[in-house]
């Protein structure tokens, strides 16, 4: 709703007489300010098209709709498949808002199309998305891919000719048929934004943010999310009082989800760890499997909550988003699991919000270093190592927000499996340079 200041001019008796032909005047002039001042704040959102087919890298998708939804864009989710939910990559699935076929005639500011494999190939096959973005292209309008999906849909598409493109190094000599091929980790040419990978996914949506906004709001956007200046270095964790991490085989780590949970660190933590054939089991403590997350991403858990509770694991660990933790420090199930965790000195951590929200006022950060969001940290009882990305002490790891939750996964995996598997991870998903 637009906020508007009228400001009407004193009745025309009060002035003095030379004064008072020019009421009408002032009177069009203040009515001219109203009505642009309310045009200019009830500006439309820009519209956003990201589709996703089953075998979408869901970090790519996920991390592209949350911050871009951020920045206030209206964003549609679209399936290419016959149904709304599709099976991302690493056993993540996410619910679309709507059918490829239901967009058909809409007008996007942006189209954005994920990677990962065959999902690229599943995009590229949906003649509807072919028709919209070789329309967006002749409409001189922005399109952007990312991974595979520049060379294997984009290019294939023709809408690349002639223009500097990038993708995932592996798709590199797919992508010189149909482009100039550079390997920027983001590359913006005319009205294309292309980019590497998962590990290149914030910088490319955060790009994406200022073409259709600006600089300032990319910037305002960016901040919050705690991301990296040091893209594709190696990372660093801080640890204290190390312990070994010793799974039984294969890691086997619970990943709780609620609706308000932080969709882009959810995401990401599973990914990441399922990467590293960690068995992970997402559960979700609502009463019903699809959860509502923080930016309106539909995410289904794999189990229940009460179900996932008879089993045992090697790790648990919270991702952030204000309500989801406010509805993890509500459940007296998951609150139980993560003391006796604690209690077994098996290791338990959680990210964002949830540190400062459900291990601090359970006790379960006693004795423990940690950090949490920045603007969080307040509520931590110990506050000595907060400005640190990932911190482990002992047997908890705590992190601080969206952009330090590949950190906070590699941490993991480094943990349980060495720094080397960890560093290789990284390297694949060029989140480290390779």
């Amino acid at each position: 709703m637009a906020l508007v200041c009228h400001v009407t001019p004193p009745p025309s008796f009060l002035l003095p007489s030379k004064l008072r032909p020019a009421i009408p005047l002032l009177r069009k002039r203040f009515f001219s300010f109203s009505v642009s001042a309310a045009m200019a704040s009830d500006a439309p959102a820009k519209k956003v098209l990201v589709p996703i087919a089953n075998g979408t890298e869901p970090m790519e998708a996920v991390i592209t709709v949350d911050v871009l939804r951020r920045a206030g864009a209206d964003v549609t989710v679209a399936s290419v498949e016959k149904q709304l939910r599709v099976d991302a990559c690493h056993g993540v699935k996410i619910v679309a808002d709507a059918l490829i076929s239901d967009c058909r005639q809409s007008v996007f500011d942006l189209i954005t199309l994920p990677g990962g494999m065959p999902g690229a190939t599943n995009l590229k096959n949906s003649e509807v998305l072919e028709s919209l973005v070789k329309q967006q292209a002749a409409n001189g309008k922005l399109y952007s891919a990312i991974c595979a999906s520049p060379a294997v849909a984009l290019a294939s598409w023709g809408v690349l000719k002639g223009l500097k493109a990038t993708c995932y190094p592996s798709f590199m000599e797919q992508l010189v048929s149909g482009a100039t091929a550079v390997e920027s980790r983001v590359q913006l040419d005319d009205k294309v934004v292309t980019s590497r990978g998962p590990g290149t996914t914030m910088e490319f949506a955060v790009a994406l943010v200022e073409q259709l906004y600006g600089k300032e709001k990319a910037d305002e956007v960016s901040g919050p999310l705690v991301m990296r200046s040091n893209h594709g270095d190696e990372y660093i964790i801080t640890e204290l009082n190390p312990v070994e991490w010793t799974p039984h085989d294969t890691p086997k780590i619970l990943v709780p989800i609620a609706n308000g949970t932080e969709e882009m660190e959810a995401v990401m933590i599973v990914d990441i760890l399922r990467r590293a054939k960690a068995d992970v089991v997402v559960a979700s403590v609502e009463d019903k499997l699809e959860i509502l997350a923080s930016r309106k991403v539909k995410l289904e858990a794999d189990m229940s909550l009460d179900e996932a509770a008879q089993l045992s694991y090697d790790l648990i660990v919270l991702p952030g988003g204000l309500g989801g933790a406010q509805a993890f420090a509500k459940s007296e199930k998951l609150v139980n699991l993560l003391k006796k965790q604690r209690q077994s000195q098996r290791p338990y951590g959680a990210i964002c919000a949830s540190p400062a929200l459900v291990l601090e006022p359970h006790g379960l950060l006693k004795g423990k270093k940690a950090t949490a969001f920045p603007a969080m940290c307040d509520k931590l009882s110990d506050k000595s190592e907060i400005e640190n990305r990932v911190v482990v002490d002992g047997n908890l790891i705590t992190s601080r927000g969206p952009g330090t939750s590949m950190e906070f996964a590699l941490g993991i995996v480094e943990k349980f499996l060495g720094r080397e598997k960890a560093i290789e991870l990284a390297k694949v998903m060029l989140f480290v340079h390779p």
